[in-house]
């Protein structure tokens, strides 16, 4: 079993910051990409930006220059520093990983999903 457990969401002023992290736990062998998705009110679900488990990066146009992922292979996370807050930021965050898991001596790929959290950008 793996799982994704995120945390570091709040209330946040327009201009301001917050860190999103997202730990992965479990029999895992290997994680390739990382990515964060969010997902406003009323609208689906997209891609704020990946990264690779090389360390390649990739951002959504409307967050870049304002939000940077990065990623601790040692300890099996992603986060993601958002600077420059605006109202249309507020989503909930979700942290996806591809992940390489190990049971009974054989490995099988995942893409495993996080919970979720919510950013609220709001003066």
């Amino acid at each position: 079993q793996v799982q994704l457990v995120e945390s570091g969401g709040g209330l946040v002023q327009p201009g301001g910051s917050l860190r999103l992290s997202c730990a992965a736990s479990g029999s895992i062998f290997s994680i390739n990409a990382m990515s964060w998705y969010r997902q406003g009110s009323g609208k689906t679900r997209e891609s704020v930006a990946f990264i690779t488990s090389g360390g390649s990066t990739n951002y959504a146009d409307s967050v870049k220059g304002r939000f940077t992922i990065s990623r601790d292979n040692a300890k099996n996370t992603v986060d993601l520093q958002m600077n420059s807050l605006k109202p249309e930021d507020t989503a909930v965050y979700y942290c996806k990983m591809g992940i390489i898991a190990t049971m009974s001596g054989s490995s099988k790929y995942y893409e495993v999903w996080g919970q979720g959290t919510l950013v609220t950008v709001s003066s």
